[in-house]
């Protein structure tokens, strides 16, 4: 048997297909009375009439799908924004279509051309660099993005992030309350803002507090992984340098650092105290517990589905970038230097 149309809804109902049409709509229902409302809703429900998204679509130019980019689905700080993502796009009618490009740029190619494909009506993209040919063409096209936990050099399109700068100083704030005065910093791949802006975050917390910049002092993860964590630090520590604390760009870049100071016979906090950033779950399960500079990713996707919706609704407004503001969650990998 052939699916029912809205034409079969409104024959059952006595009334003219625009007239169930607006009655069957949330946002039009309003038009028609409430008593025709209610028989065109009981109509579709014996029909078990499902409106055709497609037909919908032709008709109002929009999908009323969004497209989220994300680059790595194994993250631990993925779900909670998706979550907000999604928690904000349902009230308004959206579904979100998620993408995994597995930090690949070829793979991010094709996932997006995927997405325009399906006729996406936006992009929650959080997999920019700062150096992001194909994110600028397609806001120069006319697509509508909005960037999430990550910044393009250029700030043209709408982003949410976290006010990274502010949690490296808070960071080195905590460690030279402590008493610390030689204080490392792993960061990440300078590519991406919150690599960049995080150690930028820490030089001018160090300059800030009157301590003396060394150069030494500072060491590259090429991603945000243990792996890169431990072999960064790893040969921090072995260079002979001195110091008593490490910040880390990431959480888990600090547990790379656990895992090095453990390879060396050495403790935290009592040998060097560590600092991660993120505060990514079951951080405070860590042995020891890790202090972290949290943000709040949830309201990171949600913010951004904000900014998308903003969009949809004013295509003429101006690009802005909103900051939320990190918090310090101190626990044991953090104590004054022996």
């Amino acid at each position: 048997m052939r699916p029912p149309t809205l034409r079969d809804v409104a024959e059952a109902a006595s009334v003219h297909v625009a007239t169930a049409s607006r009655a069957l709509n949330p946002d039009t229902r309003s038009l028609v009375s409430s008593t025709t409302a209610e028989r065109v809703l009981q109509a579709a429900k014996a029909l078990d009439y499902r409106p055709n998204p497609i037909a919908r679509s032709l008709r109002t130019a929009r999908t009323e799908t969004v497209g989220l980019v994300i680059p790595d689905l194994t993250n631990p700080l993925v779900p909670p924004m998706v979550r907000g993502v999604a928690d904000v796009l349902a009230p308004a009618g959206y579904d979100a279509w998620i993408v995994n490009t597995d930090n690949d740029p070829d793979r991010e190619i094709a996932q997006i051309e995927s997405l325009r494909d399906k006729q996406v009506d936006g992009l929650i993209v959080a997999t920019a660099r700062l150096e992001h040919p194909l994110l600028e063409q397609l806001h120069d096209e006319g697509v509508r993005i909005v960037l999430a936990n990550r910044l393009l050099g250029a700030g043209r399109i709408p982003s949410v992030t976290a006010d990274n700068a502010a949690g490296s100083a808070l960071a080195v704030d905590h460690l030279v309350a402590l008493g610390h005065r030689r204080i490392a910093h792993v960061s990440g791949p300078q590519t991406l803002s919150t690599g960049l802006v995080r150690r930028r975050g820490y030089l001018h917390a160090i300059r800030d507090h009157g301590l003396p910049e060394d150069p030494e002092l500072l060491v590259t993860c090429a991603a945000w992984t243990e792996e890169e964590g431990a072999r960064a630090f790893g040969s921090l520590l072995d260079s002979g340098v001195e110091f008593t604390a490490v910040v880390a760009g990431h959480d888990r870049v600090a547990l790379g650092c656990y895992d090095a100071l453990a390879a060396r016979g050495l403790s935290c906090p009592g040998d060097m105290s560590v600092v991660g950033f993120n505060d990514m779950p079951f951080m405070d399960k860590m042995r020891p517990a890790l202090t972290t500079v949290r943000v709040a990713h949830y309201e990171v996707g949600a913010e951004a589905a904000r900014l998308l919706l903003d969009s949809f609704a004013d295509p003429g407004r101006p690009a802005r970038g909103v900051l939320l503001q990190p918090t310090l969650v101190i626990r044991s990998s953090t104590a004054p230097p022996a």
